[in-house]
This record gives structure tokens, C-alpha cells and sequence, in this order.
């Protein structure tokens, strides 16, 4: 709707002018070029690992030590402000910094590969009007002999075989544009495709693995871990706001889609869901061995207690808190997540549409491991749930990491 102020300086204004103001006023303004490089950086989940400003400096522990990540801003003393636009490809694609400088795949350059040129190039000039930042950072702090980037180039001649996206053309385009983005700029398999003990990908894509003391879960149609139950709706409200009707995003998934999921297109976002439901079931996570009598009976009693004022004795959750019955993070095979969950508590992810990130505390300081793990058994085997016990083995282990790294 036009104002009064800008009608009344129409009406001043010969008719030409007029239809010419009239135009500006409801013609959208032209996109910045930066823009579509800005959007790639937003696919990327950059900011996520980069920082807000790009100035690097979070700490990624890995199992082979900490790696530290780089400053990106275009300083040129201390970011990649001496990169060339093939210097920024051969990167993003091939994982080699100028002066044949052999980077780590934890910066997800075997998923990079994927993309194509002209989104790298759209990214590169984004990168070149990002504000520099001086800020040194010590990347590599990896355990002997991993500290040695030489070791990259077998690592690469083994595990890496770039290639761009190819479109598959007995699919849909919504189809193939998911599968660029799940297998591209996103880079989900970095977390939730199994790794090998060289951290390679190793068996089927997105079918859960563990990481950095969480269990990143299956992503494929299977009914029992994975999505099969989720509707396309279902996907896409889960990365837009990071909870539905089935679990609410938390840890290293919450901040994923504070900066990224909850930022895309949603067009892109519908794309990825119908990439996600024609997955083929894992039918291999998940699903096993039930609980033990004990553990679960133990397990009811404690779970009144300490849980049911927020997720329901039937389980189902509120407006609020996410429900447990259903839920695939609790039916994974491995219990990372949500034994992580009860020790250290946490936050749900807080987006635009969903502002207010739920909080769980800590549980550490009133239950013991065997409580712990009571509790948690209970939750993987009622309701229609189904997943192998939990050990107070593994919280103690949990446990013990926790501390070691607060």
C-alpha cells in the first residue's frame, strides 16, 4: 500500500513521473550479486563451524584430537584474503589450499565436491565482501602421526573421489535438487553417514553414526530409526523451526538448523524432504534387543519422578517438550544422544518460527549411572519403542567424557 506522504509527493509530479515512481514503489528491487553466494553460504552451514564472523576459531573435537577451524574472512594476513577464485575451487572441491596445502576432510570438501562451479563461484564473491578479520588461528592441534598432512594424500587416494552432482533423470527435479543438497552444500552425510576408523564413510548413506559424544540418526524411510513415519511436512517443519510433532533438534543438530535449515528456501527445504522419504529403510539400525525386566521396571518408577511432569507418563510430550514415544533419537541403536541429554541437559534450537528453545537440565548431579540407565532402557522399550537396553557402563563412560571435557 502506498503512503500518504508518497502519494501526496505523486500528486505533485508530472504524470510521467508519476507512473515512473509508481513502478519503483512496487517493482522489487534488483538482488545484490552477493546474494546467491550469501544463500550458498547459508546451505553450507559455514557459520556453524566459522563463527558468525567468519573469523574461525571453534574447536571441533575429533577422534584423532582437536582441529581448529580456519578464519575465512578475505584479511589477508590471517584469512584467505590472498585466495584467488581458483584458489577458493580447488579448495571447496579438492581440499588443497594454496601452496598445495592438504586440507582435513572436516572441512567437508568430499561433500563440497559435489557442487557445482557456478554456486562456488557465487560463493566466492560473497566471501570477498565479508568484513576482514584478523584473528590467528592454530588449526591443527591433531595427535602425532595425524598431524602430518602429508598423510592426506593417501588418506584422498583411498577415501576421495570428487565428482559434481550428476542428475539422475528417472527422478523428479525435487528429487535431484534435494539429493545436490543432502550430498552437497549441506554435507549431512559428514554427520549421519557412518564413518570408517580413518573417518571415511564406510556402509550405506545417512543411516546414523556417532560423533563428538552424540549419535547423529538415521535418515532413511526405516519405521523404527530412521524417518519412515514422518511425513514430507513433517521434514520440513523440523528443519524450519527444529521440532515437530516427533523430537525437537538438540546439540550439534539444534545449531545446525539455527544456521542453516531454518534459513533455506522453502522450496529447498520440500526438495530435501522428498529426497529423504525415497530413501531405502536401513532396516539396520535401531530395532533390536528390548530391555531387561529389571531395568525397566526400575526404569517406570524413576521416569514418574524425574520425567513425566514434562514428557507425559504415555510419553507423547507437550506443546512444548517433545514426546519420546516415536521419537527416532530415542530408538536409535546407539543411546549417545539421549544419555548426553540426561547427564549434561540442553537446549532445543530457537528459530524465527519457533523463537523459544526449550531447556532440559542436568540429571547428572541426582542420578547414578544405574539409574541413569534404567531410566532411559524404560523410555527405549515403551510405547511402541524398541531399542537395545542401556548399560550403566556406557552412561558411566558418558559420563566420564563429559567431565573430562568441561
Amino acid at each position: 500500500m502506498i503512503s500518504r506522504s508518497a502519494f501526496r509527493l505523486c500528486s505533485r509530479m508530472p504524470f510521467a513521473w508519476m507512473i515512473a515512481a509508481f513502478a519503483a514503489l512496487s517493482t522489487p528491487a534488483l538482488a545484490a550479486p552477493t546474494d546467491a553466494g550469501k544463500y550458498q553460504l547459508v546451505l553450507g552451514d559455514c557459520e556453524g563451524c566459522h563463527g558468525k564472523n567468519l573469523a574461525g576459531g571453534v574447536v571441533l573435537m575429533t577422534p584423532f584430537g582437536k582441529m581448529v577451524t580456519p578464519n575465512i574472512t578475505p584479511d589477508k594476513d590471517t584469512g584467505i584474503g590472498n585466495y584467488s577464485a581458483e584458489d577458493f575451487r580447488q579448495a571447496m572441491k579438492n581440499g588443497i589450499a594454496p601452496r598445495n596445502k592438504l586440507l582435513y576432510p572436516a572441512m567437508p570438501y568430499p561433500s563440497y565436491a559435489r557442487m557445482s562451479d557456478a554456486d562456488i563461484a557465487a560463493l566466492w564473491t560473497y566471501m570477498r565482501s565479508v568484513k576482514p578479520v584478523r584473528n590467528s588461528v592454530n588449526v591443527n592441534q591433531l595427535h602425532f602421526p595425524f598431524n602430518l598432512r602429508f598423510m592426506m594424500r593417501g588418506w584422498n587416494l583411498l577415501f576421495f573421489a570428487p565428482a559434481p552432482y550428476a542428475n539422475n533423470p528417472a527422478k523428479s527435479a525435487a528429487w535431484n535438487r534435494g539429493a545436490y543438497l543432502v550430498s552437497g552444500a549441506a554435507h549431512c552425510g559428514a554427520c549421519h553417514t557412518p564413518k570408517n576408523p580413518f573417518g571415511a564413510d564406510k556402509g550405506a548413506a545417512l543411516t546414523g553414526a556417532a560423533l563428538q559424544g552424540w549419535f547423529a540418526p538415521d535418515l532413511t524411510s526405516d519405521k523404527g530409526a530412521g524417518l519412515g513415519t514422518w511425513s514430507a511436512a513433517d521434514i520440513v517443519e523440523y528443519l524450519q523451526t527444529g521440532r515437530n510433532n516427533h523430537s525437537l533438534a538438540s546439540g550439534p543438530m539444534a545449531e545446525a538448523v539455527e544456521n542453516s535449515t531454518s534459513r533455506m528456501n522453502g522450496t529447498d527445504l520440500k526438495a530435501i524432504a522428498v529426497y529423504l522419504k525415497n530413501l531405502p529403510p536401513s532396516r539396520g539400525n535401531g530395532g533390536g534387543a528390548t530391555g531387561i525386566e529389571a531395568q525397566m521396571k526400575s526404569g517406570a518408577a524413576l521416569y514418574d519422578v524425574s520425567c513425566a511432569a514434562c514428557h507425559g507418563r504415555d510419553g507423547k510430550g507437550s506443546l512444548i517438550f517433545p514426546p519420546l514415544a516415536g521419537n527416532p533419537t530415542v530408538r536409535q541403536v546407539r543411546a549417545d544422544s539421549i544419555v548426553r541429554m540426561v547427564l549434561a541437559g540442553g537446549r532445543g534450537a530457537a528459530t524465527a518460527r519457533a523463537p523459544t528453545g526449550p531447556g532440559m537440565p542436568s540429571f547428572a548431579w541426582r542420578l547414578s549411572d544405574s539409574q541413569a540407565a534404567d531410566i532411559l532402557t524404560y523410555v527405549r522399550n515403551n510405547w511402541g519403542n524398541r531399542a537395545p537396553a542401556v548399560s550403566p557402563e556406557t552412561v558411566g563412560h558418558i559420563r566420564s567424557a563429559l567431565h573430562s571435557s568441561s
